[in-house]
């Protein structure tokens, strides 16, 4: 299931850009954000509404408040340099150094989260890397 879920933020990921880049165009990048971020809330609360989380609110711990947060400010930083980047350079050549995400994540991961960096892991972070780089040159 996981597989799936993943599949489909990767599918969403990319008719985010897409349509990102068609509804950016003469719109502040900041103010695209903003618009972008007021959909996301409505639409994750609703989310919560209609399976019955909002009663784990009071459930989650002071440390995991602070990751969620610190997350959700790197997530706003994100979004904002992103559609900067967007409004100013090619969909085409913005994403994929967007995705280089992806070998950031397993480095943290690495590092932070003690998770196992294998051969396989290491030659996925070089060949994305050599990738990106020949598709933005």
């Amino acid at each position: 299931m996981w597989f799936i879920c993943a599949l489909l933020s990767a599918v969403f990921a990319a008719l985010t850009s897409i349509l990102a880049k068609i509804g950016i165009d003469g719109v502040n990048s900041n103010l695209a954000t903003a618009i972008r971020t007021v959909v996301v809330v409505v639409m994750a609360w609703g989310m919560v509404f209609l399976t019955g989380a909002q009663n784990g609110i009071m459930e989650i711990s002071k440390k995991s408040w602070i990751f969620l947060i610190l997350s959700g400010l790197a997530t706003g930083g994100s979004w904002l340099f992103y559609y900067r980047a967007l409004q100013l350079g090619d969909a085409s050549k913005v994403v994929p150094i967007d995705k280089l995400s992806v070998v950031i994540t397993l480095i943290l991961a690495f590092v932070f989260l003690h998770e196992k960096f294998t051969v396989k892991s290491l030659a996925g972070c070089i060949l994305i890397g050599v990738g990106t780089l020949i598709m933005v040159v």
